[in-house]
C-alpha cells in the first residue's frame, strides 16, 4: 500500500504537509481523490465514540473509496495484532451504538468463587459467555456442548486465555446434549453447580421450520430437562438465553423458545412441583429461574453480515429478503455482558428484555456495506453501478419485523438497558399436561397436532402458510 494524503479535522494542522504527504480537512476529500488518485481510507480513531464513528462513516460512505480500519496502537504494541491485520469497518460502528458500561457487582453475583456452567458453550452467545464468565473469577467453568468441534475451539481459546493471564480458574469441557436429563443432573451434582446459563438451542428461522421436531425436542424439552436437573441437583441461579423471535412468533423457532419460558414461569410459581417424569413426588424448588430477551447479534452464526461481506467480495449480488424487513442488533460483547448482569437481578420468574436501540432496515445496511466496500449499488437508477442488490423473499417463518414485548407492561431496573416485562404465564400442573401431549405428537411425527398445541398454547403464535417440516411434506407427499 502506498500512503498518498492525511485528512484530519485539526483545522490546526489542515493544509500542513506531514513526511512529504498532504493534510487535507474533511471537506476537501474530494479535491483530495481528484489530486492523489487514492482508492482507500484508512481510520486511525480508535478512541472515538460509536456515535462518532457512525458520523464519520456516513460522511465518507459519498465518495467511491474503501473504508477500512487501522488496530489500536496498543494493539499493535503489545503484538495482540500486526499492522498488516488492518480491518473492515465493523458494522457496529455503523449502528452508532455506544456499550453501557457493566455494573461490576451485577457482573459479579452469580459468578465470583462459584461453579459455572454454560450449556451451548460453543455457540456465538455461549462462547462469549464463557470470555465475559472466566474475566469474573468463577471457582470452575463448566463448558456444555454437543458439537465436539464448538467445544473444541472454546476450550483451547479459553485455556490460552487463563495461562496468558492467570487466572485461577478451572475449566471443564464436557461433551452432552441438553436433551440428556439424567446427564445434566450427573454433571449437576458432581461438581457442585451454582449458577446455569443455558444458551443451547436451534436458533436459525428457516432450519427449524424445517425440522420441526428437533426444534421441540431441543428448545423445549432440553429447557425442561437442564431446568429440572438444576432443581434436583440444587442450583440456586438458572438464566435462559432468549429471543425477540419469542414475541408473537410466525415461526416454529420462536415459539419453542415463548415455551422455554414458560417453562421456567411455571417452575418459579412453584415452592414444591411435581417434575415430569416424576410420579407424585414433589421437588424443593430453590432455583432462581431468569429468562433475559434481546434480538440479533453482529457476527452470530447464521448473521447476515459475513454473507453480505463475501457477497459483496465475490461481486455480488446482495440478497436481502425484503425491501422493508428490519432487525435489532446488539454486539455479542455487549449482549453477553447485560445477560450476565441481568441474570443477577432476577428474583425468580423474571422476563427481562434488553434495550436494543433502534431497529435497522437491512436494505440500508446492505447499501452501506458496499459503499463502504468502495463501490456502488447497481440499479435503476444507476445500471452501471458494481454491485446488484436482489430480493429473494422471505423465507419459511420469518417476520418483517420484530417485538421485544408480548404485552405493554415494562418496568425499569437499575440497570438503563435492561426492563423487565410482566408477561402472562401458565400454571405448573396445565403446562405439564400441553408438554406430554406435544411429546406425545413428536414421537409419532403428527405435525398438524404439534401445530394446534403450539397456537394454543403460545400468545400470538400465527403461522404463516402450510407446515414446511421436511419429514411432513414427505410423508403428504407419499400418501
Amino acid at each position: 500500500m502506498r500512503p498518498v494524503a492525511f485528512i484530519d479535522d485539526d483545522p490546526g494542522i489542515s493544509s500542513r504537509v506531514i513526511a512529504g504527504l498532504k493534510v487535507f480537512a474533511p471537506k476537501h476529500i474530494q479535491k483530495m481523490i481528484s489530486e492523489t488518485g487514492a482508492e482507500e481510507i484508512l481510520l486511525a480513531i480508535p478512541s472515538a465514540t460509536r456515535a462518532r464513528r457512525k458520523e464519520i462513516l456516513q460522511f465518507l460512505e459519498r465518495f467511491p473509496l474503501h473504508i477500512r480500519s487501522v488496530p489500536d496502537i496498543l494493539d499493535l504494541a503489545s503484538g495482540r495484532v500486526k499492522v498488516e491485520d488492518i480491518q473492515e469497518v465493523e458494522i457496529a460502528d455503523l449502528l452508532g451504538r455506544d456499550a453501557v458500561p457493566p455494573q461490576a457487582e451485577l457482573l459479579e453475583r452469580c459468578i465470583l468463587g462459584k461453579v459455572v456452567m454454560v450449556t451451548g458453550a460453543g455457540g456465538s452467545i455461549g462462547a462469549e459467555l464463557c470470555r465475559q464468565i472466566i474475566g469474573c473469577s468463577p471457582k470452575t467453568l463448566i463448558l456444555l456442548d454437543q458439537s465436539e468441534f464448538n467445544l473444541y475451539s472454546i476450550h483451547s481459546e479459553l485455556e490460552s486465555a487463563v495461562r496468558r493471564t492467570s487466572l485461577p480458574v478451572r475449566l471443564l469441557p464436557v461433551l452432552g446434549s441438553v436433551r440428556s436429563q439424567a446427564h445434566m443432573q450427573d454433571v449437576m451434582r458432581t461438581w457442585g453447580v451454582n449458577t446455569v446459563y443455558h444458551a443451547a438451542a436451534y436458533k436459525h428461522v428457516p432450519m427449524v421450520e424445517h425440522n420441526i421436531a428437533e426444534g421441540i425436542l431441543n428448545n423445549v424439552m432440553g429447557t425442561l430437562y437442564t431446568a429440572q436437573a438444576a432443581l434436583k441437583a440444587g442450583v440456586e441461579h438458572f438464566v435462559l438465553i432468549s429471543t425477540d423471535k419469542a414475541v408473537r412468533p410466525t415461526n416454529v423457532m420462536g415459539s419453542t423458545k415463548r415455551l422455554a419460558e414458560m417453562v421456567l414461569q411455571a417452575l418459579s410459581a412453584e415452592l414444591a412441583p411435581v417434575l415430569m417424569g416424576d410420579s407424585a413426588l414433589h421437588q424443593v424448588n430453590k432455583t432462581r429461574f431468569t429468562m433475559v430477551r434481546f434480538g440479533n447479534v453482529l457476527g452470530s452464526s447464521g448473521s447476515v453480515i459475513p454473507l453480505f461481506r463475501e457477497q459483496i467480495r465475490r461481486g455480488g449480488p446482495v440478497t436481502v429478503t425484503h425491501p422493508s424487513i428490519t432487525r435489532y442488533f446488539m454486539t455479542i460483547p455487549e449482549a453477553a455482558q447485560l445477560v450476565i448482569q441481568a441474570g443477577s437481578m432476577g428474583q425468580g420468574g423474571d422476563v427481562f428484555v434488553l434495550d436494543m436501540g433502534h431497529p435497522v432496515k437491512i436494505l440500508d445496511l446492505a447499501e452501506k456495506m458496499i459503499h463502504l466496500s468502495g463501490l456502488s449499488v447497481r440499479s435503476e437508477r444507476n445500471p452501471q453501478g458494481d454491485v446488484a442488490v436482489e430480493f429473494t423473499g422471505l423465507r419459511p417463518g420469518e417476520k418483517l419485523f420484530e417485538e421485544l414485548l408480548i404485552g405493554g407492561e415494562v418496568s425499569p431496573t437499575s440497570h438503563s438497558m435492561i426492563m423487565r416485562a410482566n408477561e402472562e404465564l401458565l400454571s405448573w400442573d396445565a403446562l405439564k399436561l400441553i408438554l406430554i401431549e406435544l411429546l406425545a405428537a413428536v414421537d409419532v411425527g403428527d405435525y398438524d397436532r404439534v401445530r394446534q398445541l403450539l397456537r394454543a398454547t403460545v400468545s400470538g403464535y400465527t403461522p404463516e402458510g402450510e407446515i414446511v417440516d421436511w419429514m411432513h411434506v414427505q410423508q403428504r407427499t407419499e400418501f
